[in-house]
């Protein structure tokens, strides 16, 4: 197909060149500014629906995660400081 496109466009290479451009900023307008707008109300993409309710059991809508009586875990690590060794000298 791009082979017949370049056949048919006139005027040497030059024209060649410059009917490429021509043709591509012609196809991206026609896509921007007819078909993407035409498309958009299709795609759910911004589709984004915000409740009260989180879908979290237990939860009381109020964000915080009630969390069951024998379900916490002990982490085997200190989360309140840097585990790892200290940068060595020739850094």
């Amino acid at each position: 197909m791009y082979a017949f496109i370049w056949r048919k466009l006139p005027f040497g290479l030059a024209g060649k060149l410059a009917g490429s451009v021509l043709l591509a900023t012609a196809t991206v307008a026609l896509l921007w500014y007819v078909a993407f707008p035409w498309a958009e109300p299709l795609l759910p993409f911004d589709d984004v629906q915000v409740t009260q309710d989180s879908g979290v059991p237990g939860d009381p809508g109020g964000g915080n995660v009630v969390t069951p009586a024998g379900e916490e875990h002990e982490l085997p690590y200190d989360t309140n400081r840097n585990n790892s060794a200290p940068p060595s000298p020739n850094r």
